[in-house]
């Protein structure tokens, strides 16, 4: 499975530090919010999320293939269906994951008390 889907994003960018907005400090300052870099984080992050999810159907969709030429004798070859079938398997595995780690997450930010 490819996982360079999530290796695309720049998270420096997209996790900037804190800023906080004053009247005494100038445009420049480090400690200012950039609204639009959020909404580009949360896309690049969305965008990443949609084509794990992809490609985690598409190598479903190649092992159902794999399965249906065994089955009817078009391919006697099982070695390329076990191996489809277990890209499929750690494909949806590792997205399992990664939602696991982000609904955590969004608990985690939902039960923090200001």
């Amino acid at each position: 499975m490819n996982i360079s889907s999530l290796s695309d994003i720049n998270f420096d960018s997209i996790f900037p530090s804190p800023r906080i907005s004053s009247s005494l400090v100038d445009e420049a300052d480090s400690m200012l919010i950039n609204e639009r870099d959020q909404r580009t984080a949360f896309s690049g992050i969305l965008d990443s999320a949609v084509r794990l999810v992809n490609e985690a159907n598409a190598y479903s969709n190649a092992a159902e293939e794999e399965e249906i030429k065994y089955a009817m004798g078009e391919s006697d070859n099982i070695h390329d269906l076990q191996i489809a079938q277990q890209k499929a398997n750690v494909a949806l595995q590792y997205t399992v994951a990664v939602r696991d780690a982000f609904l955590s997450g969004y608990r985690e930010l939902m039960n923090l008390q200001f």
